[in-house]
């Protein structure tokens, strides 16, 4: 029921200097950070969707992806992140440790990432399992990085190799929570994006908002292992750079950034990070791949988009 489960729930939540109020109460009451603005954001996970629980997938993998997929929204900001709350709707027919899993996962990334748990809501219903995560951040005022700022000349930056992700990365997502931070801190960024639905469709996204196109070099795309397992796995002729381009659910950031810049941040990275210079931000509008010979070829987004219908 879901008073025993909140009545569990409650004294694992731990208190946290941010929690004036905390889980419990009508409502959670956060101390603002001093001279910071907050950054908020929403993602919601569906079973069938985003997950499928079961040998391959666990309840704390769940936890875990639903806090870690905004987490790495607030990255894209140059957030750091500060709090979040967490709805959750379970199937009638769960057992209780769904919901502990769940728990166990979240709050595991949460105290990775200092983040308070402020509360939430809990509900059950005939239908799948669904998890969304409400996550606040702060950054210094006029500082939170933006997709609309790239600017003809800048050079785009990719943190790290992307494709291949559902061989189990999709679920074991590590936002670039306090690299962003420091490169934040390092380095003059124009324009920013997470890659959540792919390499190439959320470039495409980034350079709508600026107003402007870019100039991908194929030959530097940096292609994760996976990539290249399951190009060979599925036999479908999509090649390993296929993946890394529209596969997705990478959480790598993309960054548009001077020349000097980014070629400073590759050379003198955030540990962890192998970041890559993959393209160049032009004046007209439209992606653009450039072959081995300099001949430049329309490039089409590709990637994850939700079907409405209708």
């Amino acid at each position: 029921m879901e008073t025993d489960f909140v009545d569990w729930l409650l004294p694992r939540l731990p208190s946290h200097p941010r929690l004036e109020v905390p889980a419990g109460d009508d409502a959670a009451v956060l101390r603002s950070p001093a001279m910071r603005r907050t950054v908020v954001t929403v993602d919601m996970l569906t079973e069938g969707v985003d997950f499928i629980v079961g040998s391959d997938c666990t309840p704390r993998e769940v936890g875990h992806k639903a806090l870690a997929v905004n987490l790495s929204d607030l990255a894209a900001m140059a957030a750091r992140p500060e709090a979040a709350v967490v709805a959750v709707c379970l199937p009638r027919t769960a057992s209780v440790s769904l919901a502990e899993g769940l728990h166990e996962g979240l709050a595991t990334l949460a105290l990775e990432y200092d983040v308070a748990l402020a509360g939430g809501d809990t509900n059950a219903w005939d239908g799948p399992l669904v998890i969304s995560v409400t996550a606040l951040g702060s950054v210094p005022p006029g500082q939170a990085w933006r997709r609309d700022g790239a600017r003809a000349g800048d050079r785009i930056v990719v943190t790290g190799p992307c494709g291949g992700s559902l061989l189990g990365r999709h679920l074991r997502v590590m936002p670039r929570c306090r690299e962003a931070v420091e490169i934040a801190e390092r380095f003059a960024v124009h324009a920013a994006i997470d890659i959540s639905d792919g390499l190439s469709l959320d470039l495409s996204r980034m350079m709508t908002a600026s107003k402007a196109g870019c100039l991908l070099d194929l030959a530097e795309v940096p292609i994760h292992d996976d990539a290249v397992t399951m190009s060979r796995r599925q036999g479908d002729g999509r090649t390993p750079l296929d993946h890394a381009l529209a596969d997705g659910e990478d959480f790598e950031l993309l960054l548009a950034m001077p020349p000097d810049d980014a070629q400073r941040l590759v050379a003198d990275p955030p540990a962890g990070l192998a970041p890559a210079v993959i393209g160049e931000v032009i004046g007209g509008p439209g992606l653009f791949a450039v072959d081995a010979k300099g001949e430049w070829q329309p490039l089409a987004p590709r990637g994850f988009i939700h079907d409405f219908g209708g």
